[in-house]
């Protein structure tokens, strides 16, 4: 056999192989390496809006507490507000009844002490007479008058 020969169908056999390689294997293999790349592209496309998804949604949050805690604040200060407003309400209408029944207390003693001057007025009058009475039922003598003062004086 000649080396030529067996050179060329050699060759003649490599190019046919070749040539049927290119005609149908090469376009699956490409095909599904292109496939296989846009798909990867996507995926990579998908998590990078992910990405900027999570980001936004993350700020949006943030955000969200921070004008909850703002408004959380603003509430218990209105709150706190309130509360001062109303115990100062509470002290004065304390206050307002408290010398409302100081008042009335001063009228009712008031009243109290007229009634008691006047039913010493009473007494002492009674006693007056009674004392005249006496002195002039017994006889006119020094010392029975002195006597009688002086028990009146201790009745008093």
């Amino acid at each position: 056999m000649n080396l030529n020969a067996t050179l060329f169908a050699q060759l003649v056999v490599f190019f046919i192989l070749a040539w049927f390689t290119m005609k149908f294997v090469w376009p699956p293999i490409m095909k599904a390496l292109d496939e296989r790349a846009t798909k990867i592209a996507e995926g990579l496309a998908a998590a990078e809006r992910g990405r900027q998804s999570l980001d936004l949604a993350s700020k949006h949050s943030a955000e969200t507490l921070r004008e909850g805690k703002e408004k959380v604040a603003e509430v218990i200060a209105q709150a706190e507000k309130r509360a001062l407003q109303i115990i100062e309400d509470a002290k004065l209408q304390a206050k307002s009844e408290a010398d409302k029944v100081v008042a009335g207390a001063k009228a009712e003693i008031e009243q109290e002490a007229a009634r008691v001057k006047e039913s010493l007025r009473e007494r002492v009058a009674e006693l007056a007479v009674a004392g005249a009475e006496k002195i002039l039922r017994r006889e006119v003598d020094v010392k029975a008058h002195a006597d009688m003062l002086a028990a009146i004086k201790q009745d008093l």
